[in-house]
């Protein structure tokens, strides 16, 4: 190797933050990241990296080693949609589409794993196997990673690696840890359906408005009474939907809202409480409460034998005072589709934001890219010796 790793993210570090600037003025959202896709596959083109593209979004790359012949694979992941959101940073390079920003870091992940890739083109001779690059879309509607999954991208995957921006530690500082890191994410919706009636006779209708309200803070029972104290739950109601006049008593109303913890257990008996508690309070006010319950992403569990490889792989080219453990977080990531199935690790990377995920104002420091691509790179050479 004629260079360090580090010498080696320093030359492509413009050439990161230029992919990520592009991207960053050009977000778009869920599957339909194809002119994303359209970028990352000219780049991959230009630069003589075999690749795949999955459908109309999404990109698998393979770089082959030359040392001499291995069946091992080691998968290295990128997110790269953006989200609903207005951007109000006003950066030169901010976002040219009103109403979406990449205010997640997807676009500094995907700039990041871009810089990798070139790196390990030129290290080539340097290793025996595969590292398999996949730039995932829909990863905010956990729908990118089993649409990865189901094109090929854990095929002989010894191990993959994931890392997130974190907007809210210092710069370059490294949050990992085994076992538990984020949590499973579920979507739910609650139809309550009464009886209309003039404002002014409550008494000759049933309030959905009411029986609402009473759902929203009955919900938070299943924490506090229907759930083991030792196992976490958060329960979320969102939005509230009734009503059509000031006087009139509402028929129906519709609350949506989030469940997340970390126990499969305990998820597996969240639709259960929903609806029995839903049902319950709602019959008292002399309504019906209907409950359908959408299953986004699982817990993410970090694989111990992955973290203790990336840690080593770490401190080859970061500070050991920068290493941190990290604490679990009720955030949801799809990630953990991958990790389900084959050991991975994901790591959290501070890029020192000012604002925490998905607000419009923030701005990640963009120099963590380097540490980024240093991380990405070291680790698969390691896991491929």
């Amino acid at each position: 190797m004629n260079k360090t790793i580090k010498e080696y993210c320093e030359e492509y570090y413009a050439y990161a933050v230029k992919i990520r600037r592009e991207l960053h003025r050009h977000p778009e959202i869920g599957m339909a990241c194809i002119q994303t896709t359209d970028l990352i596959c000219n780049e991959l083109h230009a630069h003589g990296i075999p690749f795949r593209r999955t459908g109309e979004a999404g990109v698998i790359a393979e770089i082959k080693g030359t040392k001499e012949e291995s069946k091992a694979v080691v998968m290295l992941r990128a997110d790269m949609d953006a989200l609903p959101v207005e951007e109000l940073t006003g950066l030169p390079y901010a976002s040219e589409i009103p109403g979406m920003m990449h205010a997640c870091g997807h676009d500094l992940h995907t700039g990041m794993l871009l810089g990798t890739t070139r790196i390990l083109m030129e290290l080539r001779e340097e290793f025996a196997g595969t590292i398999r690059l996949v730039f995932q879309p829909g990863e905010e509607i956990s729908k990118g990673a089993s649409h990865m999954i189901a094109h090929g991208a854990l095929e002989n995957v010894s191990y993959g690696f994931g890392i997130h921006m974190d907007p809210l530690s210092p710069l370059n500082v490294v949050r990992c840890k085994k076992g538990p890191d984020w949590a499973a994410v579920d979507h739910f919706v609650i139809h309550i359906h009464g009886k209309g009636a003039h404002g002014a006779t409550p008494h000759k209708g049933s309030d959905a408005i009411v029986a609402a309200s009473a759902v929203v803070m009955g919900l938070q029972t299943m924490v506090s009474r229907l759930v083991d104290p030792m196992k976490p739950l958060v329960v979320t109601v969102g939005k509230m939907t009734a009503g059509s006049s000031y006087n009139i008593i509402a028929e129906e109303a519709v609350l949506e809202g989030t469940c997340r913890c970390f126990d499969l257990d305990v998820r597996d008996q969240i639709p259960s409480m929903l609806q029995h508690l839903a049902g319950s309070i709602a019959q008292g006010y002399q309504c019906t409460a209907e409950v359908t319950v959408n299953h986004h992403s699982l817990p993410l569990i970090n694989d111990a034998q992955a973290v203790d490889l990336l840690h080593t792989s770490a401190m080859k080219v970061m500070n050991e005072k920068h290493w941190q453990e990290a604490q679990p977080e009720m955030i949801g990531e799809d990630f953990s589709e991958y990790a389900a199935l084959v050991p991975c690790v994901f790591a959290h990377l501070g890029a020192d934001a000012g604002y925490p995920l998905h607000s419009g104002h923030i701005q990640f420091k963009e120099e963590a890219m380097k540490l980024g691509m240093a991380l990405e790179v070291q680790f698969s050479l390691d896991v491929l010796a």
